[in-house]
C-alpha cells in the first residue's frame, strides 16, 4: 500500500512538471500578439464552439511590437470564451484557435474573428478561400477599425472575397440583435486608449453596426466599425475600464456567437 502511495505521488509530481514544461498552445505566435496570457489547465481540450482568430497579413505588421491580427490577443478572446461558458449552454473551448488565412483549417472553424481589418491585405487566393468558407456557412466578426481610410481598405479586402458584396446597416429588428439579448440600445464600445478621452479613434466619431449579407439575407460578416469591442473583452477585468462598455461588448459577442450557430 505504501509503495502504491509513493508511486502515485511520483506520478502526480511528474505530471505537474510536464504541464509546467509544456509550451503554451500558441507559443509560436505569441511574438505577434499584443497581450498573450498563460494557458488554462484545459487549453488542449476541444469544444463544440471556439473563436477562430484570423491571422492575416498587413503592411503594418510589427509596428508596436506585434502583428495587426494579434491586437487584443489572446487575453480578450479568452475572457470572451469564458463568458460564453458562463452565460450559455455552448460547449465552449477555453482557448482560441489561430487560423492562418492561407490555411484550410478555417473550414473547421465556423466562427472567425478579425481585429483591425482596416489594415489587412487580402490576396486573390485568400479571397477565394474565404469565399468558399462563407459559401459553406462560415461566419466572421470584424472589429476595431476607424474612419474612412480604414473602411476603404477593409472594403478592398471584402471585394477580393465577393466583388459584389452587399453591406447593410443592421437595424434593431435584425435577429442578430435578438437571439439572446435584446440589444435595442447599442452603446459605442471605445478602446482603452480613448475611453477616458474623446471616446473615438482617428476620425471615426460615429459607431456603425453593419453586415455583409448573403443571397438569403443571412449576416455572414458582422462589422463593428468605429468601435473597439475587443477592448471591451480584454479589459473586462480592469477596474479602470468602465463596466458598461465591457457589458455591452460581451453581450454583443454572445449574440453574434449564437447567431452564427443558429442561422
Amino acid at each position: 500500500m505504501r509503495r502504491f502511495v509513493v508511486c502515485a505521488l511520483v506520478l502526480a509530481t511528474l505530471t505537474g512538471l510536464y504541464a509546467q514544461m509544456r509550451a503554451r498552445k500558441w507559443a509560436k505566435y505569441e511574438h505577434e500578439m499584443q497581450d498573450p496570457v498563460e494557458d488554462p489547465p484545459d487549453a488542449y481540450d476541444p469544444g463544440e464552439f471556439v473563436i477562430g482568430r484570423l491571422r492575416y497579413r498587413s503592411n503594418r505588421d510589427g509596428r508596436g511590437g506585434y502583428a495587426r491580427w494579434g491586437i487584443d490577443a489572446n487575453k480578450g478572446d479568452r475572457i470572451f470564451l469564458s463568458t460564453l461558458r458562463r452565460l450559455t449552454r455552448l460547449h465552449t473551448q477555453s482557448v482560441e484557435e489561430i487560423i492562418d488565412i492561407d490555411s484550410e483549417a478555417m473550414f473547421e472553424t465556423p466562427f472567425l474573428f478579425a481585429i483591425s481589418p482596416g489594415d489587412w491585405r487580402i490576396s486573390a487566393s485568400q479571397g477565394e478561400r474565404l469565399r468558399k468558407y462563407f459559401d459553406r456557412g462560415g461566419f466572421m466578426m470584424v472589429d476595431d477599425f476607424h474612419g474612412p481610410r480604414d473602411w476603404d481598405n477593409f472594403m478592398n479586402g471584402i471585394h477580393m472575397i465577393y466583388p459584389d458584396a452587399r453591406v447593410v446597416e443592421l437595424g434593431d429588428n435584425e435577429p442578430i440583435f435578438k437571439v439572446i439579448y435584446e440589444l435595442k440600445e447599442r452603446i459605442n464600445v471605445p478602446g482603452a486608449n480613448v475611453v477616458h478621452g474623446p471616446g473615438y479613434e482617428k476620425d471615426g466619431v460615429t459607431p456603425f453596426w453593419r453586415g455583409v449579407i448573403d443571397s438569403e439575407g443571412r449576416v455572414i460578416i458582422a462589422i463593428c466599425f468605429n468601435m473597439d469591442v475587443g477592448d471591451g473583452w480584454e479589459f473586462a477585468d480592469d477596474p479602470d475600464y468602465p463596466e458598461k462598455f465591457s457589458a455591452m461588448a460581451l453581450r454583443l459577442g454572445v449574440n453574434y456567437a449564437i447567431y452564427s450557430m443558429t442561422h
